[in-house]
This record gives C-alpha cells, structure tokens and sequence, in this order.
C-alpha cells in the first residue's frame, strides 16, 4: 500500500492546471499532449487514468525525459506537425501552457479539433488585474509567476487573455464544453461571468469540441 502511494504521489504534477486539465479527461481514452514538457502530464493520466498515452515536445531535452519516464513523445512542432495526424485520431488533444507561445494559435487550436475529439488548452491570462495594474502603473511588460520570462527572454509570442480564448472559440466555431478560471492560488474561482474570469483569473483552463 505504501508503494503505491509513494508512485502516486510521485506522479502527481506541481502545476495546479495540470491536475485540472487531467480530470476533463475519460479513463481509457485516446490522448495526444501537445508540448508535453519533462511528461509530467503523461505519467499522471497514464498511471491515474490508463489512458492511450503520447506526446509531442519540441525540445530535445523534454523529449529525453518523456523517454526516460517510458512515455511514447516525439519530438515535434505543434505549428507544423498536427497536419500529419488523421481526422479524429485522439479523443483528447490537449495544450498545456503552450498555445501563446504558438507561432499560428488559430490555426494550431483548429488542428487539434480535427485530429481530436476534445481540445483541452489551459494558458495564463494577459488581463488579470496584477498584469493590468503593472502595465498601466510601472509603464513595462509584466512579471508574474506564470509570465516568469522577461520580454526579450521570452517563447510568449501571443499573449491573449480569457476573453480573446472565448472569442476565438467561437470565431472557429468550436463548443466550450467546460471552462475554469483559477485565481492566484490556484483555486477556481467561485463566479462563472467572464468578466470576473478576465480580471481575477490567473489562468484559463478549457475543454472544447467541435459543433456536430
């Protein structure tokens, strides 16, 4: 018993959006992880959920740990390689983190509903109080705890807020199945408005599928 716990508690990932972003996901099911970083994400669903475990992970260093781990990752670009993948080849297509980072969001979050069933996408929100106040008051680029890079060190090249992921989901006309803000401890926050979301929301974690 003690064991298990030991692996358990080992698998489990520091990031509160992951925890999140795995329990939008079935057991068993098909999942692809876009950008899955060290596999963190992987291990949990793979040993919580026994799902059908890949990922994609543009760095090689990310790749070597996946591997490591005994993970199924390749090393990939969600901005070119989502293409080779068929229609509906994963239940879940899932983005951690990843999608300001994109050099196309648009056309990255399209491909991962063609090729998936589910696309599940958590990013930190651009238009949460403390990065508004920082702009409007300090006069430079923010840094937060999940915008951690300065402007010139930074892989953000689209940074969007909550308000811009509800827009885009519905420009592509995509169906927010479920939707979370967490605040500045990690806790989802208790009103669903999305104004309330934008402004007190440190991250947005959503889940959407295609219009059938």
């Amino acid at each position: 018993m003690r064991a298990n716990e030991a692996k358990r508690a080992h698998a489990i990932p520091a990031r509160v959006d992951l925890l999140l972003v795995a329990d939008m996901v079935e057991p068993k099911s098909r999942v692809l992880d876009v950008g899955c970083g060290d596999g963190a994400l992987l291990r949990l669903l793979a040993e919580e959920k026994q799902v059908d475990a890949r990922g994609i992970e543009l760095s090689q260093r990310g790749v070597n740990d996946c591997v490591a781990k005994g993970l199924s990752v390749i090393q990939g670009d969600a901005d070119t390689d989502l293409a080779g993948y068929p229609d509906d080849a994963f239940d879940y297509v899932i983005l951690s983190q990843t999608l300001q980072a994109t050099r196309q969001p648009r056309k990255v979050l399209e491909q991962m509903l063609r090729i998936g069933w589910h696309a599940i996408v958590s990013f930190p929100n651009f238009g949460h109080w403390r990065i508004r106040f920082q702009v409007a008051i300090g006069g430079r680029m923010p840094l937060t705890r999940n915008l951690s890079c300065a402007w010139y060190d930074t892989p953000n090249i689209h940074f969007c807020t909550i308000q811009d992921f509800i827009a885009l989901a519905r420009e592509i006309d995509a169906r927010i199945e479920r939707g979370v803000a967490l605040d500045y401890s990690g806790a989802p926050l208790r009103y669903s408005e999305p104004w309330i979301w934008n402004l007190f929301g440190e991250q947005g974690v959503f889940r959407l599928t295609r219009k059938r």
